[in-house]
């Protein structure tokens, strides 16, 4: 029986996978959208290439990320001998003086292989720089799909560990925004507009740290009666309600972690006085 589906007989098949097999629905024109639907993946693709080529510049320059009290959160916490500094900051010389390029390389692979792996990452460039696929109802121009069952894709399901170390960066930066409340002698009861710039970044951390998927599962999964589990219900109804803006907090906290160590580093530079408020 015909369902209307079938290609004609005439019609060959160019690619024999994916979109394009015998099995899928027999639609010869690449998608049937009339809107822009190219300027959501265009605009991820943009925005998370800007962040990478910056953040790459950065972690790799050793430089100007520490302007008492201020440290970048790129390089923070500071791991190896041969970094600045800081009073009553995050130095811990763990690595010894045998680590010579940045220290930032020691630290960032945590926040960056959270963010890799999240969920709404993957979703992104996915669809940005992979086109897999590259919006919804427009096919992918790949054959197959395999999904996150081969190397490296794989990898993706280290998310949750990921989700531990994050939390304990965050605490670091947490420890660092309240050592902003300094002056540059280190003296406390002090706030400078870099103050504030470390506020609205740690702030927007905790919230895209929590509001992980990963986090909504450990908080609340595997519970097969709330009712007698009130506090952590309680949290995974918290933890729920800023999962449902986890994108919007994904793309906030990438700005303003870049916004914080943009900060530090035009101070340090001495491009830029800190304002103090008191």
């Amino acid at each position: 029986m015909a369902t209307g589906t079938e290609p004609p007989d005439t019609e060959p098949h160019t690619l024999r996978g994916g979109v394009r097999s015998p099995a899928r629905a027999a639609i010869t024109a690449p998608h049937l959208r009339t809107d822009r639907w190219w300027l959501a993946p265009a605009a991820t693709t943009a925005g998370l290439l800007a962040f990478v080529v910056y953040s790459t510049w950065r972690a790799f320059a050793n430089t100007h990320y520490y302007a008492a009290p201020y440290v970048s959160p790129f390089y923070s916490p500071c791991l190896a001998r041969n970094c600045e500094t800081m009073q009553a900051g995050p130095n811990y010389d763990l690595f010894g003086g045998w680590w010579v390029i940045s220290p930032a390389i020691i630290i960032l692979i945590f926040p960056l292989g959270f963010r890799l792996t999240c969920y709404y990452y993957r979703k992104a460039y996915y669809r940005g720089f992979w086109a897999s696929p590259p919006a919804c109802a427009v096919a992918e121009p790949h054959k197959k799909y395999t999904g996150e069952t081969r190397f490296p894709l794989i990898l993706q399901n280290v998310h949750r560990y990921f989700f531990y170390a994050a939390i304990l960066v965050a605490g670091v930066l947490t420890y660092d925004t309240v050592l902003a409340f300094r002056d540059q002698h280190y003296r406390w009861g002090h706030m400078g507009l870099g103050t504030l710039v470390f506020l609205l970044n740690i702030v927007l951390i905790w919230a895209y740290t929590i509001s992980c998927h990963s986090c909504r599962h450990i908080v609340g999964g595997k519970l097969k009666h709330f009712s007698k589990h009130p506090v952590r219900y309680r949290f995974w109804q918290f933890v729920s309600r800023l999962n449902a803006r986890h994108m919007q907090l994904a793309w906030a906290s990438l700005f303003s972690v870049a916004l914080a160590d943009f900060y530090v580093f035009l101070v340090a530079s001495g491009a830029f006085d800190d304002p103090r408020f008191f």
